[in-house]
């Protein structure tokens, strides 16, 4: 259980480390966003395992997590359809 706790703690922090580093470009930050996601899907899921708990707040999180990437992707197409391409370091928050 320890080892467990012990990788999960690292792929987070790893995944933070990307999101921090690689701020460039919309995409690397929405899959390094999505790798988060399935990190702290998998401790969910550890988690109400070693509980024995049913599994209902792990499809409500799967919904939210898909609706977060959907928005994201909308986002993205319409940065790269206004400015044509996805940099950040182009953009104000006065044009939004």
């Amino acid at each position: 259980m320890l080892l467990n706790i012990f990788v999960l703690w690292y792929m987070f922090m790893c995944g933070m480390i990307v999101l921090f580093s690689l701020r460039k470009h919309l995409l690397l930050s929405l899959l390094s966003i999505e790798y988060l996601v399935v990190v702290i899907f998998f401790s969910f899921f550890l988690f109400l395992n070693l509980y024995l708990m049913e599994y209902y707040f792990i499809i409500i999180f799967l919904t939210f997590s898909v609706c977060e990437g959907v928005l994201g992707l909308s986002v993205l197409v319409s940065m790269i359809r206004c400015h044509g391409n996805d940099n950040l370091m182009n953009l104000s928050g006065l044009m939004w």
